[in-house]
């Protein structure tokens, strides 16, 4: 692999977020970064001298050292490339970083793919469980952990205060911000959701553009009041927020600022947070934070970041977990609303094999000591593709149901079982 990847890593970027930079398949940075396999074309996208242009770009954003930067593409030996190779230490070059699997690799790759027309009358299915499915809140599948982060961040517009909701890609953060927009629209409560965003928004200004406090001022003012005009300078649309605010929650308003992406927000903007949350009239707070992201906003919140410590102070956290033993019920809430049963698609062993493939061993450095740990992947996205690659394989084969031969094959990108 390339050291390019423990350089992310040491900076806290994942390949998914150099894939968004480039505006490429998380598959294809995961074969540059791990066999140095480079895509083949003349376009910015595709030429592998310009893609080394723009990751060097992305590295400087990062504030890598000139050192980490012109050893980035130098290749090096993973843990399991070590072993392969009877390296019995099997240490990376940088410990302390996580040693990708191959399994790791394969869920890289798992491309998101549409249940064919085929598949769906092999199975006899009306239409895909898994594209276009979450219609109303009925169609949100809920656990005990995730009825906790649903009333959480409801409590939290409802009554005031600050909430991070935290999870890996794909482990429905999305859904989370779409139900509560569903429950205040069909609640009656009186709560005025206000979403500032930014196209391409990043912690760093040469990644992209930075959600700034001032975004946020003029979102609130353009949501209380659309038709009134800004005031000139930062100040003075600073007051003009306050007094909209006020004056709006006498009216009887509630507000919630929400932000998704949210571990972009670069550090400045994470510290105003808190001038946000201290908005008063009186002992009443006037506005109410939600922020919505993936795991390094746990990072960024982290006590251990002196940086935005009086945020941490004020600032709730939850986490979305994994499916892992809610697996088979959340296929089943699937299937059940197109109409279909679980159990005329899929095999006992099946659910047994979607929870072992999506798993992974996480390696890290504590105290100089190296701790391997299993990781869950078993997240709602991950789920639904893998299972709708092995929906197609089995009709590809004739197979009356998918079984764990079939989700072994589709983890592994086969057509055949």
């Amino acid at each position: 692999m390339l050291r390019l990847k423990m350089t992310l890593g040491n900076h806290n970027k994942s390949q998914s977020d150099l894939a968004r930079y480039l505006k490429l398949s998380p598959g294809t940075v995961c074969q540059i970064t791990n066999h140095n396999i480079w895509p083949r074309g003349q376009t910015k996208r595709s030429d592998p001298a310009l893609l080394r242009f723009e990751i060097e770009k992305y590295l400087v954003s990062l504030g890598a050292s000139e050192q980490e930067i012109a050893c980035a593409f130098e290749e090096v030996l993973n843990e399991g490339e070590n072993k392969r190779r009877g390296n019995a230490a099997g240490s990376p070059d940088f410990p302390g970083q996580q040693a990708d699997s191959d399994q790791e690799e394969q869920l890289m790759l798992l491309r998101h793919q549409r249940l064919s027309q085929e598949a769906r009358q092999h199975f006899k299915i009306v239409r895909d469980p898994f594209v276009n499915e979450m219609s109303g809140t009925d169609d949100v599948f809920n656990t005990g952990d995730i009825r906790h982060v649903r009333s959480a961040v409801r409590q939290t517009a409802l009554h005031g205060g600050m909430l991070a909701v935290v999870g890996e890609s794909g482990s429905g953060k999305s859904t989370i911000r779409k139900d509560l927009l569903a429950w205040v629209g069909s609640s009656g409560e009186p709560i005025t959701v206000i979403e500032p965003y930014v196209v391409g928004m990043s912690a760093s200004s040469k990644a992209g553009r930075p959600l700034l406090a001032a975004d946020i001022v003029g979102a609130v003012i353009r949501n209380l009041a659309p038709s009134t005009a800004m005031r000139a300078t930062q100040e003075r649309r600073t007051d003009q927020m306050h007094q909209l605010l006020r004056e709006s929650a006498k009216m009887g308003n509630k507000h919630v600022l929400i932000i998704e992406e949210a571990h972009d927000l670069a550090t400045p903007t994470l510290r105003s947070m808190k001038r946000f949350y201290e908005i008063e009239d009186g002992f009443k707070k006037l506005l109410s934070i939600i922020l919505i992201g993936q795991t390094e906003l746990a990072r960024k919140l982290s006590e251990k970041n002196p940086e935005v410590r009086e945020v941490v102070q004020r600032c709730e956290m939850v986490t979305l977990p994994p499916l892992d033993n809610n697996v088979e019920a959340y296929l089943e809430h699937k299937f059940k609303r197109v109409g279909s049963q679980l159990g005329a698609v899929v095999t006992p062993d099946a659910i047994d094999a979607i929870r072992s493939v999506l798993r992974r061993d996480v390696t890290e450095t504590f105290g100089g000591k190296r701790v391997t740990n299993e990781q869950s992947l078993c997240y709602p996205l991950a789920v639904n593709n893998l299972l709708t690659r092995a929906m197609n394989s089995a009709l590809t084969i004739g197979a009356p149901k998918v079984n764990a031969a079939l989700i072994n094959a589709a983890i592994r990108g086969d057509s055949d079982a």
